[in-house]
C-alpha cells in the first residue's frame, strides 16, 4: 500500500498580522483622516508599555532623582561662569577666581556622578521593561490558536519578538532618559533667560514655535515610514528563518544563489524603507539646527550692542548665551528623540498586536469537568470540517461519525487528503468542527478544559519535533518535574536507552536544533518515550513508522505496541503491521467513511481498502513480522 499521507488546503500566509485594536493603526498616507491627530495620539501605542515601567518603581525613582540632579547641575554652570567674568577679572586678583573654578570642579564631579546613576537606571528600566514584553509575548503567542499561524509567518513573529523589542528597549531606556533630560533642561534653561534678560530671551523663544511645528508634522510621516522598515525587515529575517532551517535542502539543491538573491532583495527592501526614514529624520534634523543656530547668532548680534552699550555686562551675555545653548542644544535633541520615539510607537504598535489577538480556541469560562477516572473513550458526531483557509474548496470532513470505545485500537486508512489527519487535529481541538460534535469520555470538547482535554491524549506525529537541547530536556517535555528514573524507564519502554547511553554524555547529551545529529528512527523512538511518559489514557499515532528504514521500524513499532497496551490508540496508517493489530479499520475518503471492518473483511469486500493494500503488496511492502 502506498504512503497514505493527508493534504490539508494550503494556509494562505500573510506578510503581517491583521489589525487589532483601535489604537494600532497601520501607517497613514498623506490623505489620511488620522493627518490631524495629536502629537500624544501619535505615540499612543507606547502607552501600551506603561504598566511595564510601572512595576520598576526604585528604579523610576532612582533615575528621576538622578536626573533632577544632573539637570540642575547644568544650569547652575552659567551662573558660576557669569560671576567669573563680571567680578573674578576686575580685582587682579586670583583667589575669586581659584574659589569659583574650584566650585566648577565640583559641579562637573556632582555632573559626572548624576549622569552615571542617571544612566545606569534608565538604561536597567529599558532592559528589565524589554525582558518582561519579550517574556508576556512569546507566552501568548504559545497560546494563540494553530489558525493563526496558519496565516502568519513564524519568521515574523520572531522579528517582532527580537528587532521591535529591541527598538523599544531604547526608547523606554536611553531615549526616554534624552528627552526628559532635555525638556528639563530646555524649561529649566528659557526660565533662567527670561530671568537673565527678558529682552533677548523673546529672540530664543520666538524660534521655538518654528521648531516644533515642523517637529509634529513630520513626526507622522517619521513614524508611518518606521514601521514599513520594521515591516520589510520582518520580512528579510522571516525568510532568513526558513532558509536557514532548511540549509541542508538548500545546499542539497545547490539552491545557495538562489537563496541568497532573494534573501538580498528582502534585505535591500528593508534597506530602501530604512532610507526613507532617515531622509525625513535629516531633513527635519536640518531644519531644526538651522533655526537654532539662526536664533543664537541673532542673541550673540543684539548681545554685543548692549554689552558696547553698557546696557549688559559681559558675565549676563555670557550666562544667557550659555542658557540660550542649553535650550537650543535640548531643543535640537527633542527632534530627535522624537524621531526614535516615533518609532519605538511603531514597533509598539507591532507587538501590541500580537498581544492583542485572541485565541479562537479556548477554554469556557466555566468548563465541564471530565470525569476523574479517564476511560479514553471518543466519540465523533456528525461532524463536519472546512478549514478556515481552505476557501470555498469542498470540507475536508463531511458527516464524519464513529466511536472507539476504551482500550480499543482503530486504524484510520485512506488516500491522500481523506481528513485523516484532520480528525487528529480535531480530537485535540486545535480547530473546532464547522458542525457535529465530538466527546471525550462523554464530554463535548467544546466544554472542557483545554488543558485538562489535551493532558488525556499523548500524540506521536509522522515526524518527531525534537528541540535543541539534551536527551533529558527532550523526553521530559511537557512533564513537569519528570525524574530522571521516569524518564530513564520511558526511553526503555521505547527502544531508545540504548543508543541514548551510547552517547558521549548518555540522556545529558546535546542533540542540536531538531535533532540534526540524530537519525529519523533515533528521533521517532525519544518521541515515543516522550508520549510513554505522559502516561496519557488516549494515543495518538501519526503515520508514526512512516519513511524509516526496515530496521528502525521494527524497533518503533515494538515501542509502539508496548506503549499501546492499555490505551485507547487511533492510527493513521501506512504500512500493514499496525492495522493487522488494530480491532477496527476506517477507510476515508473525501471526509467520509466508506468502509469499516478488519484487515480480512475489507480485503475479502474487495474496496477501497483492498485495491489499497493490494497495491502496496504489488510493490513488495508486507507486513512487518511479528
Amino acid at each position: 500500500m502506498t504512503p497514505l499521507r493527508e493534504t490539508r488546503p494550503a494556509p494562505a500566509v500573510t506578510r503581517s498580522l491583521p489589525e487589532i485594536q483601535p489604537e494600532a493603526m497601520p501607517p497613514e498616507d498623506p490623505a489620511s483622516p488620522a493627518r490631524g491627530r495629536s502629537p500624544m495620539r501619535r505615540l499612543s501605542p507606547l502607552r501600551r508599555l506603561w504598566p511595564y515601567v510601572l512595576r520598576q518603581r526604585k528604579l523610576v525613582a532612582g533615575a528621576l532623582v538622578f536626573l533632577l540632579l544632573a539637570s540642575i547641575t547644568t544650569l547652575s554652570l552659567p551662573i558660576a561662569v557669569r560671576r567669573v567674568v563680571d567680578h573674578g577679572f576686575s580685582g587682579g586678583g586670583t583667589a575669586f577666581i581659584d574659589t569659583y573654578f574650584a566650585m566648577l570642579a565640583v559641579l562637573a564631579a556632582v555632573l559626572a556622578l548624576a549622569s552615571a546613576g542617571r544612566y545606569y537606571f534608565v538604561i536597567t528600566i529599558g532592559e528589565r521593561v524589554v525582558a518582561d514584553l519579550r517574556r508576556d509575548v512569546f507566552a501568548h503567542v504559545l497560546k494563540l490558536s494553530p489558525g493563526f499561524y496558519d496565516r502568519n509567518l513564524s519568521g515574523e513573529i520572531v522579528s517582532r519578538l527580537t528587532a521591535d523589542t529591541t527598538q523599544i528597549k531604547s526608547a523606554v531606556g536611553a531615549t526616554a532618559s534624552l528627552a526628559l533630560r532635555n525638556a528639563i533642561l530646555f524649561v529649566g534653561a528659557v526660565a533662567m533667560m527670561a530671568w537673565t534678560s527678558p529682552g533677548l530671551s523673546v529672540i530664543v523663544i520666538a524660534a521655538i514655535p518654528l521648531i516644533i511645528g515642523p517637529l509634529v508634522a513630520f513626526g507622522r510621516s517619521v513614524r508611518a515610514r518606521s514601521r514599513a522598515a520594521q515591516d520589510r525587515l520582518a520580512d528579510a529575517s522571516a525568510y532568513a528563518g526558513e532558509a536557514i532551517a532548511a540549509s541542508r535542502i538548500v545546499q542539497a539543491f545547490t539552491a545557495e544563489p538562489i537563496a541568497a538573491a532573494r534573501f538580498g532583495q528582502a534585505a535591500d527592501e528593508a534597506f530602501e524603507a530604512a532610507r526613507r526614514s532617515v531622509v525625513a529624520r535629516a531633513f527635519l534634523t536640518a531644519f531644526a539646527i538651522f533655526l537654532i543656530t539662526f536664533s543664537i547668532v541673532a542673541v550673540l548680534w543684539v548681545g554685543a550692542g548692549r554689552v558696547v552699550s553698557g546696557t549688559m555686562t559681559a558675565g549676563t551675555l555670557g550666562q544667557f548665551l550659555f542658557y540660550a545653548v542649553f535650550a537650543a542644544s535640548s531643543l535640537g535633541q527633542l527632534s530627535e528623540v522624537w524621531n526614535d520615539l516615533t518609532a519605538a510607537a511603531g514597533a509598539a504598535e507591532r507587538l501590541s498586536e500580537l498581544l492583542a489577538e485572541e485565541p479562537e480556541i479556548r477554554s469556557p469560562a466555566a468548563p465541564s469537568p471530565l470525569p476523574a477516572r479517564a476511560l479514553g473513550s471518543v466519540r465523533f458526531e456528525n461532524v463536519s470540517f472546512r478549514y478556515p483557509t481552505g476557501g470555498a474548496s469542498a470540507p475536508t470532513l463531511e458527516s464524519l461519525s464513529f466511536e472507539v470505545r476504551p482500550g480499543e485500537t482503530v486504524a484510520l486508512v485512506g488516500p491522500s487528503g481523506a481528513g485523516k489527519s484532520t480528525v487528529f487535529a480535531l480530537l485535540e481541538r486545535f480547530y473546532d468542527p464547522t458542525t457535529g460534535r465530538i466527546l471525550v469520555d462523554g464530554v463535548d470538547i467544546r466544554q472542557a478544559d483545554l488543558h485538562e482535554l489535551r493532558r488525556r491524549m499523548a500524540l506521536v506525529p509522522q515526524e518527531a519535533v525534537v528541540f535543541a537541547g539534551t536527551v533529558r530536556d527532550n523526553i521530559g517535555f511537557g512533564v513537569d518535574g519528570a525524574g530522571a528514573d521516569a524518564i530513564e524507564r520511558a526511553a526503555e519502554t521505547a527502544h531508545a536507552a540504548g543508543f541514548v547511553r551510547a552517547m558521549p554524555e548518555g540522556f545529558e547529551t546535546a542533540i542540536g536544533e531538531r535533532g540534526v545529529t540524530l537519525s529519523g528512527g533515533q528521533r521517532q523512538r525519544l518521541a515515543i518515550a516522550r508520549a510513554v511518559l505522559r502516561d496519557a489514557p488516549i494515543l495518538l499515532l501519526d503515520e508514526a513508522t512512516s519513511a524509516l528504514d526496515a530496521e528502525s521500524e521494527v524497533l518503533v513499532q515494538r515501542a509502539l505496541e508496548r506503549l499501546m497496551e492499555g490505551r485507547t490508540t487511533l492510527v493513521i496508517a501506512h504500512r500493514l503491521a499496525t492495522i493487522l493489530k488494530a480491532d477496527r479499520i476506517l477507510v476515508l475518503d473525501g471526509g467520509r467513511i466508506v468502509e469499516e471492518g478488519t484487515h480480512e473483511t475489507l480485503v475479502a469486500r474487495g474496496g477501497l481498502y483492498a485495491r489499497l493494500a493490494d497495491l502496496q503488496f504489488s510493490q513488495g511492502l508486507r507486513p512487518a513480522a511479528e
